[in-house]
């Protein structure tokens, strides 16, 4: 299936905008890779891996952490990508207002109610987080901490089941790696 110009152009779109936002940003693990590295994770886990090349999704995914780690509001996505982008980004972003336990929380409660191009997103970036934890840990993370990690990426993909099949399969190999 070829891909328009102009899904490709907003595409480019998205990852030129996230890439930007992220700019100073660096991943958790010891080697403290450029945080864009992980949005294009979860693009690449949606269109190679689950073959998902919907436009809106991959820039959903792209964008997902705008919201909570940049200075990004829906106000400037809404703008810049249109409602359904902006929408997938919001249901897929925490409340940085809220303590991190209630933001926690929160996602589980809420899982259920995204769309499914937000299922999709929420499934590929605890796919991509699982794999960084089990290969690259983030820095002083004790053995109980990444455990408490998987076991709560489980609850909340089990909240969002019967979406997509090849995803759901995806995150159950990343959870099996589970540290022991």
């Amino acid at each position: 299936m070829a891909i328009s110009e102009t899904d490709l152009g907003t595409l480019f779109k998205a990852l030129a905008y996230a890439a930007h936002k992220h700019k100073d940003q660096r991943r958790k693990d010891v080697s403290a890779p450029p945080y864009i590295n992980h949005p294009i994770a979860l693009a690449t886990i949606l269109c190679n891996e689950a073959r998902h090349c919907d436009v809106e999704t991959l820039c959903g995914a792209l964008l997902h952490d705008t919201l909570e780690d940049t200075d990004t509001t829906p106000e400037d996505l809404h703008r810049e990508f249109g409602a359904t982008i902006c929408a997938i980004v919001q249901a897929v972003s925490d409340d940085q207002r809220l303590p991190k336990a209630d933001c926690k929380r929160l996602q589980i409660e809420h899982a259920a109610q995204a769309s499914d191009q937000a299922k999709r997103v929420k499934l590929a970036d605890k796919i991509a987080n699982l794999r960084d934890m089990a290969d690259h840990p983030p820095a002083g993370w004790s053995l109980e901490r990444r455990q408490e990690y998987f076991d709560w990426c489980k609850a909340v993909i089990d909240r969002l089941r019967g979406v997509d099949p090849v995803l759901e399969a995806l995150f159950d190999a990343a959870y099996a790696r589970r540290p022991k």
